[in-house]
């Protein structure tokens, strides 16, 4: 058990620094203020610095939600394990889903379940009544922990939301710092807010800083923060008008080092304070001599100090998945992807919550616009008023999803709140702080318009739903696995730690597949040129993926059927949705490509583009029909398609194999002569199709028994048909419109974008 919660410890290191880069990264990535390579640099000096000030705070782990002294060794090592398997697989799963949770949540719900569980156990064995289970767990700290938590969402939101919504009024879009007196005196504040919570919450308790500077902090802190706000804003001052520097990079920079410190110094006991525990749990039974049922583990009460060589050993192995997890950043695009500025394709879908919220919050905000006069709405409009800014096509992907201005306030509000509470000896979640700030920030600054709020406030509300579920899933888990290993005792240790390991590589792989899926060569792309003869040219590169796609599902449908496969026809099935959501994705970015536009291109090249993604929409429905149409009728078990049905829709595919291998060659390379002869040949497919259906009419007439195999057969054929239709007819648009002779204006884009 000891090794294997080593072994548990590294990977919870692993994907908990995955789920948490978010509370420190998002705020330097979105606003884009510095290179990332410095931004990870930074972050790994404050991991570093936090985990080696770490030492003293693994008591939650110890003693925070149960009473050590009514357990023994047997029971709290058990405890210890299930707690370790349930916490790996529980964030492991939301990093898969890139959804931020809470690793402080989670652990201290899976120490409450597998502790009411253990002692529920006992409470059975020994006899008496559920009314003693107070008697093992910390009911009243528990509910502290619990109640600071939720308590600290509401806050942040309301609080980054009201600081943003100030900061933009004072200091407006200045991201050149041309008001250079509020920009210092911004700087002042903020980086004083950051300093405090260095010292606050990063490097408390530790030998770093003098014992009577922080004396002095506690005791005279209106004056510290008031002496620091002066200098600071000096500082910054001098910075602005005498070094040309930016001042929001600063803090940006700062308050990334800041974050990532304090989420090394005080977040590592949720992944490294339960292994911690139990190894001086097992020295402390072993130095006994008592049998392990009836060693007393009241030594968990007292406070014992940590090995600073774990602590390094912890770091490292933070900082090394800071820089390789795919998974971290994954789980930062939700973050930024929420918080950004203008349109886009989003994540999550609108629910009915989200829509009579969003309706709410318009109706209750007309309703108190109403009350100030006309001169103060139309100057606060003209102070958050977005400015304008125009980059060339080819540097669209380099615009930072929101500004420094926004950046900053995340880091100081999270700064300033964690400080607080840590030092009221408030518990609180980090990933929620930081999340509901960046949150509310976003709504005071009006990046959720009418056109996203819906799915932005679903987004934030599905987070929040797995916060709680994150709650729930820990508590019921640990329980569940804690009884689990105290009945079932090696085989079922063994059995769990089995299914922890598949569980893991399951979702490394699903993960790793998703990836590359997003990055996949066949992956459509928006057209992006301005007139109608580069719209032909890059737009040709889409119809050659939809083709090459296409054959491919449609040979699998028809493989599937032939053999009666579900499993292929029902990936297929998924394959085809997947580029029917990407043609309805094109669609959708239909406003930018018209806005994109040359005036002397839009009425040509807009009629050339909304037909082109009208023949892909039909293309793309019909092959969805006959993927659904098999896996349907596999699926219910219907009778296999008779030998000639298969011969000739094998044949069929046969045949528009050549014709999706020519198409597609011919887009590809762009050699829109050579579309002539394929139109010619129109009719001959067609004839084709027709002669089939008509030995099928004879086949039912004489030997065909079953319905529904008709039934499926004619319409395989008729959607073949459409398919068919529809790429002659995207054939005859190209064949129609291309003009050789005018060179087009192309757009050097980077291959990936």
């Amino acid at each position: 058990m000891i090794i294997a919660l080593a072994v548990l410890a590294i990977t919870d290191l692993v994907v908990g620094v995955s789920n948490d880069a978010v509370n420190f990264l998002n705020s330097a990535l979105g606003s884009k203020a510095i290179a990332v390579r410095t931004i990870m640099i930074t972050a790994s000096i404050g991991i570093a610095l936090g985990a080696m000030s770490s030492a003293g705070l693994m008591e939650v782990a110890r003693k925070g939600i149960f009473n050590p002294s009514e357990f023994v060794f047997a029971e709290i090592i058990l405890i210890f394990m299930a707690v370790m398997i349930t916490d790996v697989l529980l964030l492991d799963f939301f990093n898969t889903l890139g959804m931020p949770t809470s690793t402080t949540v989670s652990i201290v719900f899976e120490l409450l379940g597998a502790a009411v569980a253990m002692a529920i156990i006992k409470i059975m064995n020994k006899g008496d009544g559920l009314d003693t289970l107070s008697q093992y767990i910390n009911n009243e700290q528990a509910l502290v922990i619990i109640s600071g938590i939720l308590l600290s969402v509401f806050i942040a939101f309301s609080i980054g939301a009201i600081v943003q919504f100030i900061s933009r009024l004072l200091i407006g879009y200045d991201s050149k710092q041309e008001n250079r007196t509020a920009a210092a005196v911004f700087g002042g504040v903020a980086i004083t807010a950051i300093n405090y919570f260095i010292l606050v919450k990063g490097l408390k308790g530790t030998t770093l800083i003098p014992e009577e500077l922080l004396l002095f902090i506690k005791e005279q802190t209106v004056l510290f923060i008031g002496i620091n706000v002066v200098i600071w804003s000096f500082l910054s001052l001098l910075f602005t008008y005498l070094f040309r520097w930016n001042i929001y990079r600063i803090i940006i920079t700062l308050g990334t080092f800041a974050l990532a410190m304090a989420f090394a110094g005080n977040d590592l006991v949720n992944f490294i304070g339960v292994p911690i525990a139990a190894l001086e749990s097992y020295e402390a039974w072993q130095a006994s001599g008592v049998a392990a049922n009836e060693f007393s583990m009241e030594g968990l009460a007292s406070k014992v100090s940590t090995d600073p060589m774990l602590l390094i050993a912890a770091g490292l192995i933070m900082i090394i998945t800071l820089w390789l997890s795919t998974k971290a950043r994954y789980v930062t695009e939700t973050e930024i992807n929420l918080a950004r500025e203008g349109e886009g394709e989003e994540r999550f879908q609108p629910n009915f919550l989200s829509r009579q919220i969003v309706k709410f919050v318009l109706v209750g905000f007309d309703s108190v616009s109403k009350v100030f006069p006309a001169s103060v709405r139309n100057t606060v409009s003209h102070r958050l008023a977005k400015p304008t800014v125009t980059v060339p096509k080819n540097r669209r992907q380099d615009l930072p999803a929101f500004d420094m201005i926004r950046a900053s306030v995340n880091m100081m509000v999270a700064s300033v709140l964690i400080s607080i509470a840590t030092s009221m000896k408030l518990p609180l979640s980090t990933t929620y702080v930081t999340f509901m700030v960046a949150m509310g920030t976003s709504l005071a600054d009006r990046a959720w318009g009418a056109e996203s709020a819906v799915y932005r406030v679903a987004g934030v509300l599905n987070v929040i739903a797995g916060w709680f579920m994150t709650a729930l899933i820990a508590f019921v888990s640990a329980g569940v696995i804690a009884t689990l290993l105290y009945y079932g005792g090696t085989i079922a240790l063994v059995l769990l730690l089995f299914c922890a390991a598949v569980l893991l590589g399951r979702n490394f792989i699903k993960h790793k597949k998703s990836r590359q899926d997003n990055v996949a060569e066949d992956k459509l792309r928006r057209a992006e040129s301005g007139s109608i003869q580069g719209v032909i040219e890059e737009s040709a590169k889409t119809i050659s993926k939809v083709i090459k796609r296409s054959n491919r599902i449609y040979t699998a449908a028809v493989d599937g059927l032939a053999k009666h496969d579900l499993e292929e026809l029902k990936k297929a099935n998924k394959d085809v949705v997947k580029l029917t959501k990407e043609i309805d994705g094109l669609k959708d970015q239909l406003f930018y490509f018209i806005k994109n536009l040359d005036e002397a291109s839009v009425e040509p090249a807009s009629n050339f583009y909304i037909n082109l993604l009208g023949y892909l929409q039909d293309f793309a429905q019909s092959l969805e029909y006959i993927a659904k149409l098999g896996h349907t009728h596999v699926l219910n078990n219907h009778k296999k398609l008779k030998y000639n049905q298969i011969k000739d829709l094998q044949e069929l595919d046969q045949m528009l194999e050549t014709l999706f291998h020519d198409t597609s060659s011919i887009f590809e390379s762009k050699s829109f002569d050579r579309i002539l002869p394929m139109l010619n040949k129109k009719e001959e497919y067609l004839k084709a199709i027709e002669e089939k259906i008509e030995q099928q009419v004879a086949r039912t007439r004489t030997e065909e028994s079953s319905p529904k195999n008709t039934t499926l057969y004619f319409s395989l054929l008729g959607e073949s048909k459409d398919m068919i239709e529809a790429a002659m007819d995207l054939l005859e648009l190209y064949y129609s419109e291309h003009d050789s002779t005018v060179e087009p204006i192309r757009i050097d884009k980077p291959e990936d974008e």
